[in-house]
């Protein structure tokens, strides 16, 4: 498994796509490729850093390796050009470019034709959602090597959730104007005065890792959550995260974009948390009866739904319980076990 040159892949800078693969690596027994790690990498997958400088010195140093490698299966993670190089350096092995993000906004796949001929020079295409995937057609004939694989969660390695959860309302991501958390500030302002004993917190900074700036939009968010009363604890290690998620008791997911999967959303609802998230991109598709979707971009009507949540506890219990059952879906060994079969070539 190849990652991008700047994909953190340790315990205090892990981002979405290291989080995904080093869960597919751990169930598959798959060495991964990434960039030196300062203070080394996570411990429990086979790693190989890249020490030669992103962003040309960084694929000629993978393909050397996987040159002395010479792996009988590929996977490169959103980096279509390299993926590419490969196919033409390895011709004697399968090499399959995983998606994360919308084919229609990278590098090297914008046009049809750049997708038609990923899916002829490559073995296969996978996107994270449907969604996607379905963004990966638009324009296209024949896309039978097109699959989709979902992102995985290890149900498993969670934190323990606690009998009673707090009052609390949480935003847990990146601090950037398309995850929505203006929205959350102001949709908190609106109901936290309706709702005593109920506080809301912020976790998340600009970018991930202990050295996350403090850029103008992080320092505006947090004066305004300030102002509405509103933690704001910044960035937190991944599993400080998941262990806020087993005590809140409503978790929002308010993204202004079309998220490609949504993992946050699927991480709150298999912490036990009832979740409101936007109805737009992926999410919808994670989601499915697991929370309650609501427009983005739409501070009252996200004031509504966490007002209706915080004052019915039947309610709130209820759609727990149904996002433990949808992120029951997505657990690692069962995503797994559909990347074996792809790999095996099973449609």
């Amino acid at each position: 498994m190849v990652l991008p040159p700047r994909e953190g892949f340790a315990p205090d800078r892990a981002g979405a796509i290291a989080l995904v693969v080093r869960r597919l690596a751990q169930a598959s027994g798959a060495m991964v490729l990434g960039a030196a790690q300062p203070g080394g990498a996570y411990r429990d997958v086979e790693y190989h850093p890249i020490t030669a400088p992103p962003p040309l010195g960084f694929g000629l140093g993978v393909v050397r390796l996987l040159r002395r490698l010479r792996p009988d299966i590929i996977e490169v993670h959103q980096q279509p050009r390299l993926a590419h190089v490969i196919a033409l350096a390895l011709p004697q092995a399968r090499v399959v470019l995983f998606l994360h993000n919308d084919p229609l906004a990278m590098r090297g796949l914008r046009s049809a034709g750049a997708r038609q001929r990923s899916l002829l020079a490559l073995h296969r295409v996978v996107c994270v959602s449907a969604y996607l995937a379905d963004r990966y057609r638009h324009g296209l004939a024949g896309t039978d090597r097109l699959a989709v694989l979902h992102n995985p969660l290890t149900l498993n390695e969670l934190p323990p959730r606690p009998a009673l959860r707090d009052r609390e309302i949480l935003f847990a991501g990146r601090i950037v104007e398309n995850k929505g958390v203006a929205d959350f500030i102001a949709a908190c302002a609106q109901a936290l005065p309706a709702l005593p004993g109920w506080s809301a917190r912020i976790i998340g900074g600009d970018r991930f890792g202990h050295t996350s700036p403090e850029t103008g939009y992080v320092r505006a968010m947090r004066l305004a959550a300030a102002q509405a009363d509103i933690g704001f604890a910044g960035y937190q290690p991944h599993e400080h995260v998941l262990a806020a998620m087993a005590r809140a008791a409503i978790i929002v997911v308010p993204s202004r974009w079309p998220e490609p999967f949504g993992l946050t959303a699927l991480e709150a609802m298999a912490s036990g948390a009832a979740l409101i998230a936007s109805d737009c991109g992926g999410l919808p598709e994670v989601v499915g009866h697991g929370g309650m979707l609501v427009p983005p971009h739409d501070p009252a009507r996200l004031a509504e739904a966490i007002l209706t949540l915080a004052r019915d506890d039947a309610a709130r219990e209820r759609l727990a319980q149904a996002g433990l059952a949808q992120a029951g879906l997505f657990d690692t060994p069962i995503i797994a076990a559909r990347l074996a079969a792809l790999r095996a070539g099973a449609p």
